[in-house]
């Protein structure tokens, strides 16, 4: 019961933050610099942690 809560939970709120990861990519991808660059990269990083956290929650990643 708990661990179904859990990844509920992590399903809905990795949504939420990917979305909000993948349309702040989005508005950035034009942005020359330094710091951008890094933003992007950054911005990247987490949209692919969210994916994985996605897959995890329904049980693709292995686990129960």
């Amino acid at each position: 019961m708990t661990a179904t809560l859990e990844k509920g939970v992590a399903l809905i709120l990795a949504l939420v933050v990917g979305g909000t990861t993948t349309f702040q990519l989005y508005r950035d991808w034009g942005s020359a610099g330094l710091d951008n660059q890094v933003t992007k990269v950054l911005l990247g990083l987490m949209a692919f942690g969210c994916i994985l956290v996605v897959l995890a929650a329904v049980g693709v990643l292995g686990g129960e």
